[in-house]
């Protein structure tokens, strides 16, 4: 009978491996280590972020977990991966992440795809077509609907809704940069996308169109502030928040406001309010699709 490793066992063997570099190729001690990452990933027990109440964020990233999720991409094989008819090839050590109706989470059919060492908790939806990559963790009852992208350690939370066409940035490298962070009961509208590590704060909504990047200034109507990333700290938008897409003028070089102006401006993202029941009532759309 198989021991599965510690935790504390798993990241040693992990860094180990990783640090060895290409000599690992091969080493079946190494492949050891990376599928029982795999498999910790995908149960849940281990992941890329965890909350740290003691982070200046409230997330720590797990760069060994990363290091594992590197690793596994330097053992694979090209290999050919047949699936509904279809052939892909790509690295033996990532196929598609297969699912039982025990796992209680709705794959629902058209095109969709999980791939291995993504966790994807009960109660989740995935609408077709959608995609969640590897080292990612989407938590309990939410929904990725259709064109949604979870990118690779991207961290979901509880009953978040990805709308159609929304795009949440993932990083594996550098391992120690933080991957995008959607906490719990957030409302994230269609073709938004959240890159570069931003976090969003539980109960926050992203209106349609909404684009957050390292580089958006957030302007907060409500309490006057902008709000922008710094230094190690990523962009944060706060708890409750409803944000929606905007502009800001360009007043410099031919944007500055004179009679050749060319009129531009760019975009930037705004705080209109914080959540209401009332905002919370146009959500309730989610409880009829499931």
């Amino acid at each position: 009978m198989t021991v599965s490793p510690s935790i504390p066992q798993l990241q040693e063997m992990i860094e180990r491996h990783f640090a060895a570099g290409p000599a690992a190729i091969g080493d079946a001690a190494a492949m050891t280590a990376f599928l029982s990452l795999r498999g910790a990933l995908e149960q849940g027990d281990v992941r890329s972020a965890s909350p740290d109440p003691a982070s200046p964020t409230g997330w720590r990233v797990n760069a060994w977990v990363k290091q594992g999720i590197l690793l596994g991409f330097r053992l694979g094989a090209l290999e050919e991966m047949p699936a509904g008819g279809l052939s892909f090839i790509d690295k033996h050590t990532y196929p598609v992440h297969h699912f039982s109706a025990g796992d209680g989470v709705r794959v629902v059919p058209g095109g969709s795809s999980v791939r291995a060492g993504a966790y994807v908790a009960r109660g989740v939806v995935c609408m077709p077509p959608m995609y969640i990559n590897a080292g990612a963790y989407v938590d309990e009852g939410a929904m990725v609907d259709s064109h949604a992208l979870v990118g690779s350690c991207a961290q979901i939370g509880k009953r978040v809704h990805l709308s159609a066409a929304a795009q949440i940035g993932g990083v594996l490298e550098p391992v120690n940069a933080s991957p995008v962070v959607i906490e719990d009961d957030v409302l994230v509208g269609g073709n938004c996308g959240v890159y570069e590590g931003a976090i969003v704060r539980k109960g926050a909504v992203l209106a349609a169109g909404t684009i957050l990047t390292r580089g958006t200034p957030v302007f907060n109507l409500v309490t006057g502030e902008v709000l922008r990333a710094a230094g190690e700290l990523p962009l944060i938008i706060p708890e409750n928040a409803v944000v929606v897409p905007g502009s800001r003028a360009v007043t410099k070089g031919k944007g500055h406001p004179n009679a050749e102006a060319w009129g531009l401006s760019l975009s930037a993202a705004v705080i209109v309010k914080y959540r209401d029941d009332k905002t919370s009532l146009s959500t309730t759309l989610e409880d009829l699709l499931r």
